[in-house]
């Protein structure tokens, strides 16, 4: 391979596509005339590469130029640099364009469970197939530090559990909560508390099954001073990590529980999902947290597609 970059000077693009548009044409003035230039300096700047080469590339005729050996080797070599410019200036041009790159996105189950969440992420590959997206789950409190350390450019929870410095979080949506009994017991209460809401007190009366912090979304917080408030002290059966588990202990019988609206539906052979009477003040955030001043364009990109499909 011949060493194209042992110069007094570093060898610039230009050079070789002087030197491709000679080797092509096989003619001095017709190359100067694809490009643009005159034909004096062109031949200058051949030889210039030609000597700081050591190689002599063309062989001088009176109707041209053709290519030594020594040249054609040089050709496949120069070829190959500038087929490879093109393709990084396409490259970083679609990336200019917010075409291209990658995008890490980090979520908790329960944000998951809502519709949008999904939705979104479909209109964004759809907008930017070019970007390749990169998805994690984890509870509030992990998506949060990898957020903040620089691993993920968004992500999608519910109340953040700790605000760090330099992180912006968007409400996107707000739904009810909703009480998860199993079916069994849920079966067994009259029919108005079925239908109407499930009393706050009726509720305490099974053990709960809590998202434990620093891994929980705010919301079991605001559900156990809401209970304190009236006076009840509930019975935590389990806490968890993660907004999925506590479903799965409620379908095993192990204790209810409080989720997003939007879960409801989960373990719909075991577990059955109530409305809550009287606590209005229980709701589910869906927060979209980033990066304050964010540099990457898809991760701008896509905080503008869900604040736009939110209508925020």
């Amino acid at each position: 391979m011949i060493e194209v970059f042992r110069y007094e000077k570093d060898m610039d693009l230009r050079a070789l596509r002087y030197f491709a548009a000679v080797a092509e044409t096989g003619h001095m003035t017709r190359a100067a005339e694809r490009l643009g230039i005159q034909q004096p300096p062109l031949s200058q700047q051949i030889k210039t590469l030609e000597r700081t080469l050591g190689l002599q590339l063309f062989k001088r005729h009176p109707r041209g130029v053709t290519l030594t050996e020594a040249g054609r080797l040089f050709q496949l070599e120069a070829r190959r640099l500038l087929d490879d410019a093109d393709a990084m200036r396409i490259r970083m041009k679609r990336v200019a364009e917010g075409q291209a790159g990658v995008l890490r996105v980090g979520f908790t189950s329960s944000a998951a469970a809502h519709r949008f969440v999904p939705d979104a992420l479909r209109a964004f590959r759809q907008a930017y197939p070019g970007v390749e997206l990169q998805l994690r789950e984890a509870n509030a409190a992990d998506v949060t530090e990898a957020l903040a350390a620089g691993r993920l450019h968004a992500a999608l929870l519910r109340r953040p559990v700790a605000r760090p410095e330099g992180l912006r979080f968007d409400t996107l949506l707000r739904e009810p909560m909703v009480a998860a009994l199993p079916i069994d017991r849920a079966e067994a209460l009259p029919v108005r508390m079925r239908k109407k809401g499930l009393p706050l007190k009726r509720l305490c009366e099974d053990p709960l099954i809590l998202v434990r912090r620093p891994g929980a979304p705010g919301m079991y917080a605001d559900l156990l001073a809401l209970c304190h408030s009236q006076g009840l002290a509930p019975r935590v059966a389990a806490e968890v990590d993660r907004m999925m588990t506590n479903l799965n202990l409620v379908a095993a019988g192990v204790g209810a529980s409080v989720v997003p609206a939007s879960m409801a539906g989960v373990h719909a052979h075991a577990v059955a999902y109530l409305p809550l009477e009287g606590c209005d003040s229980l709701d589910a955030p869906l927060t979209l947290a980033w990066r304050d001043g964010e540099d990457s364009l898809p991760a701008r990109q896509f905080h503008a597609l869900l604040h736009q499909r939110a209508g925020t």
